[in-house]
């Protein structure tokens, strides 16, 4: 694990961000129109859901986890690091539904893997107390069974402390920075940025110092938004939260709002970008309300295979 003190450095631009934050400046990334309508559109949204008899149900949704596992086939990819199992999960906002990180720490205890990925959004408000999140996310953890250990980035609803908090509790937090994964004589390199979408102090060239450039590279990031910086920085496979693939989808009529500037096709599952591959995830948990339909809470496992 990474000296505090290296961390702390990485973590200035967020810092600094966040203080003018707290000084009435709001968004230097890609977008925040959730964060600064949630409040109105939430309290109206709960109302219409109880109205209609469907808040409860949402609820239960909301707690029923769903594992998905899905092959990426990597060019150049080492011999060594054939079948490699990814554990992908994302948009955890694990203070904000009750009993979730219990169930998830049971699903991911019955998935082992090669190494274990976060992207982001651990708590669930944007700002004040995040007591919870700490110890939730210990029991999350207590169920990942990951040789290489527990990779993590910051998301848009977190701030610098959670970094050195998670850092504690044992996750490798990946700060514009990269960490290299050997196996025997191979490698492959996971490199991850700064929330890109709302405070956009993501800086994927610095994530890159020192990574060689015919090498494996995997990006973690918090949203999907930096798909074409991804593509023409040489990243195979892009991986990544924020969406909640909608959280809220209507039958026939899918995902009321996804909220990232990206192509549509971009902000749930697999898609591909140029020589570029990408998986976004729906999330483990909930933003807004605790809800979910037609979108149930994911984790996934990515088998890595070789061309």
């Amino acid at each position: 694990m990474r000296p505090p003190i290296e961390l702390e450095q990485r973590l200035t631009c967020r810092r600094r961000a966040e203080e003018l934050h707290r000084k009435g400046r709001r968004a230097h990334g890609r977008g925040d129109y959730i964060l600064r309508h949630d409040r109105l559109v939430g309290p109206v949204l709960r109302t219409a859901l109880r109205a209609a008899g469907l808040y409860r149900r949402g609820c239960r949704n909301a707690v029923r986890p769903v594992v998905r596992h899905t092959s990426v086939r990597i060019p150049r990819l080492p011999s060594s690091f054939s079948h490699f199992r990814i554990l992908h999960m994302s948009d955890f906002h694990i203070d904000g539904v009750q009993g979730l990180a219990e169930v998830i720490a049971e699903t991911v205890s019955a998935n082992p893997v090669d190494a274990c990925v976060l992207t982001g959004d651990y708590r669930f408000a944007t700002e004040g107390e995040y007591d919870l999140v700490l110890p939730r996310m210990r029991t999350v953890l207590s169920g990942v069974q990951s040789h290489y250990g527990i990779i993590g980035v910051l998301g848009n609803h977190d701030c610098a402390d959670l970094a050195v908090g998670l850092s504690k509790i044992g996750v490798r937090m990946l700060i514009n920075d990269a960490i290299e994964l050997r196996k025997g004589g191979d490698s492959i390199w996971i490199a991850g940025v700064d929330d890109p979408h709302y405070y956009g102090c993501d800086d994927l060239g610095q994530a890159l110092e020192g990574v060689p450039e015919r090498s494996t590279r995997i990006l973690l990031a918090h949203s999907p938004e930096i798909y074409e910086e991804a593509a023409s920085a040489g990243i195979q496979l892009y991986l990544c939260g924020h969406t909640h693939g909608g959280q809220i989808c209507l039958p026939w009529l899918g995902p009321v709002i996804l909220n990232a500037k990206c192509p549509r096709e971009y902000t749930y599952g697999a898609w591909h970008h140029r020589s570029l591959q990408g998986y976004t995830s729906a999330g483990v948990g909930c933003s807004m309300l605790p809800v979910r339909y037609n979108c149930p809470p994911e984790v996934t496992v990515l088998e890595l295979v070789t061309d």
